[in-house]
């Protein structure tokens, strides 16, 4: 089977630069529509994690997949079959901390990295504020096993934020609800128990780090301490609500990664 195939990766345009799209939890890549066309002057790489979207959910292996790095694998593995040089990696939600080890496995096939709504770990450990005590996680992995309906349309709203309105919560829990039971609770397992919080200070490839004011998954706090945690990183805070702004405040987020992308063209025009 082909990478190409497993993934569905799509690619769009022929620019000298690359930007690789990474969804999040029960996401697929068609999330990313209101952000791509305005980085017309790139090739845009898109893709389906293995049990999302039309990705060949037969090649679904339990063992690989039991941990992030076995998706981070994926990632490099979409970026040598594309013959990808110097890519710039951004990830929404889990994928962050994917493409952070997929960076750390091979920082040389990387030029930038940007992180929507990162959390390293989603469980308060001493003074580390993740936003949820384990019991809260164990809940809600366990709603999400007995009934995959009811939880996507009871977490939807909650996670797009009630602010951005019911059709955008109504497109990610129908996302939600399109995913393989057993795939989406093992995925749901494998990104809610992850803990990355000693991989941060390995990457060593420029970061940007986008957060919303207001995220009931990945708060202030989470995005402050990646920050801290990541040598060479940027930090910007957008005046948004929810945890997807790309599909809720697109434009800022697209504003965002033009900044960034434009400011790493110019230093790196300098070397």
């Amino acid at each position: 089977m082909s990478v190409q195939k497993r993934n569905n990766v799509t690619v769009v345009g022929s620019g000298e630069r690359t930007l690789m799209f990474a969804h999040g939890y029960g996401c697929d890549q068609s999330m990313w529509r209101h952000v791509v066309p305005a980085f017309s002057e790139y090739r845009v790489v898109l893709f389906d994690y293995v049990g999302s979207g039309n990705s060949d959910v037969s090649a679904f292996e339990q063992t690989r997949y039991s941990t992030l790095k076995g998706y981070a694998a994926d990632v490099l593995e979409i970026i040598d079959e594309l013959k990808l040089k110097k890519v710039n990696f951004v990830g929404h939600s889990v994928s962050s901390m994917i493409g952070a080890l997929a960076a750390i496995e091979n920082p040389s096939k990387f030029e930038s990295l940007t992180m929507i709504g990162p959390s390293p770990c989603y469980i308060h450990d001493a003074d580390y504020v993740g936003g949820f005590d384990r019991a809260d996680i164990e809940a809600l992995l366990e709603s999400l096993e007995s009934n995959q309906t009811a939880w996507s349309a009871s977490m939807a709203p909650a996670i797009m934020g009630q602010e951005n309105g019911p059709e955008l919560s109504g497109e990610l829990e129908a996302s939600f609800c399109r995913m393989d039971p057993f795939l989406a609770h093992h995925f749901a397992r494998v990104t809610f128990l992850s803990d990355n919080r000693a991989d941060l200070p390995k990457v060593s490839v420029r970061t940007l780090i986008l957060q919303c004011k207001k995220d009931v998954i990945a708060g202030l706090q989470v995005g402050q301490y990646v920050h801290q945690c990541l040598p060479n990183s940027q930090f910007v805070l957008m005046d948004a609500t929810g945890h997807c702004p790309h599909m809720s405040a697109p434009e800022k987020v697209t504003n965002a990664l033009k900044s960034f992308l434009q400011a790493e063209e110019t230093a790196l025009s300098c070397i």
